[in-house]
């Protein structure tokens, strides 16, 4: 776990909030006016709250954002007896929006953090206004979903090599190194954005994981795809269309090696079938560290228009 007092150079100079509704420390950033509607931030693997360092205060003039870490990622706690599975850290965010009594949320995704919102708005659809992907699957009781998720499997590096070295018995060792490694790892995703690299970026993006007992949270997340341990939320039938009727934005880094357009935006579609889908050529997986300024003005023109 992170220092909670760590700025990374002032590039992350937001005030360190905790909860334990979880029953682990829950670091969670909290920024702009408490009774203004909520924009929950939820990033996936291997970043934390640091992803949307750019986005915050763009937004926080006029909403409250929260941004929390999932266990096992960030300046939040990593269990050593606790599971990493997708259900799981649906579990804890609802405990967590419960007890901070989030409503009126505009839920922004990335990466694993669609599964894990898309579980929240499944449970608990009366409280979201809006839901934003960037370049995060949102699963929600699709026909097509495993089928979309075993095609794009197939394609990416990052499925491939997870499913190899765990078969290999190695995957717990490669990313029980991840303080070392963790630019490799952002590379194998698809980050292109090479200008922004520096001591304080690699530091931020590398601490959380400072020795493989931090690490659990990565290896879960990759450890739960090997095994098919990941159970992703169905919506019942009033979720279903509650959700259907919100309004909706995918943007996607049309470089991204491991989650493939081809693949997950059918999913976004099929939910929001008039929805606007922002195509980023040449941002990958990480759009928000690769187009930062275009991720922005995307999400603050989306929120203000609806």
């Amino acid at each position: 776990m992170i220092r909670p007092e760590a700025t990374f150079g002032g590039s992350f100079a937001f005030a360190p909030h905790f909860n334990d509704a979880s029953h682990f420390k829950m670091h969670f950033v909290d920024e702009g006016p408490r009774d203004g509607e909520v924009v929950l931030c939820l990033h996936g693997e291997p970043t934390w709250g640091y992803l949307f360092r750019n986005l915050i205060p763009v937004l926080s003039a006029t909403h409250r954002v929260v941004v929390p870490d999932h266990m096992g990622f960030g300046k939040s706690e990593t269990p050593a007896t606790r599971s990493y599975w997708l259900q799981d850290h649906i579990d804890n965010l609802e405990k967590f929006v419960l007890a901070l009594d989030l409503t009126d949320i505009t839920l922004v995704m990335h990466d694993f953090g669609g599964p894990v919102g898309m579980g929240i708005a499944a449970r608990h659809p009366h409280r979201i206004r809006r839901l934003i992907s960037t370049n995060g699957p949102t699963p929600f009781g699709q026909v097509d979903l495993l089928e979309r998720v075993s095609a794009n499997a197939a394609a990416s590096r990052w499925f491939r090599w997870i499913g190899q070295a765990e078969a290999d018995g190695n995957l717990d060792a490669v990313l029980g190194q991840l303080n070392f490694n963790i630019l490799s790892t952002l590379k194998l995703n698809g980050f292109e954005n090479n200008a922004i690299i520096s001591d304080d970026w690699l530091a931020a993006y590398g601490a959380p994981f400072a020795n493989p007992a931090e690490c659990l949270g990565a290896i879960g997340w990759a450890k739960g795809f090997a095994i098919g341990a990941h159970r992703f939320e169905m919506p019942d039938a009033a979720a279903d269309r509650m959700i259907r009727d919100r309004p909706a934005l995918a943007i996607w880094g049309d470089a991204d090696r491991t989650l493939h357009a081809s693949h997950f935006l059918p999913l976004f579609t099929s939910v929001f079938p008039t929805a606007s889908v922002h195509r980023l050529p040449g941002a990958g997986h990480y759009c928000l560290e690769d187009a930062p300024e275009a991720v922005n003005r995307l999400i603050a023109e989306f929120i203000s228009q609806t």
